[in-house]
């Protein structure tokens, strides 16, 4: 996942993303080692959070923006 790419680019720490994204910091952490995947409900905060696609996240693809029909 591009979490980690996403949160340095753009200066957060990772408390500051877990107190937005209402988890904890240990839980970042996890997600940007690959220890833990993120469920589709953490997966759609982070998306928005940053405002990219999921499958930006998910490396499906290389384009952060949303496609809409």
């Amino acid at each position: 996942m591009r979490l980690k790419q996403l949160r340095k680019d753009r200066g957060i720490s990772q408390l500051k993303l877990a107190l937005a994204l209402n988890t904890n910091q240990n839980t970042i952490g996890r997600y940007e080692t690959g220890a833990h995947e993120a469920d589709y409900k953490m997966l759609i905060k982070i998306a928005d959070y940053f405002n990219v696609s999921v499958d930006y996240l998910l490396e499906r693809t290389d384009n952060p923006k949303f496609l809409k029909d």
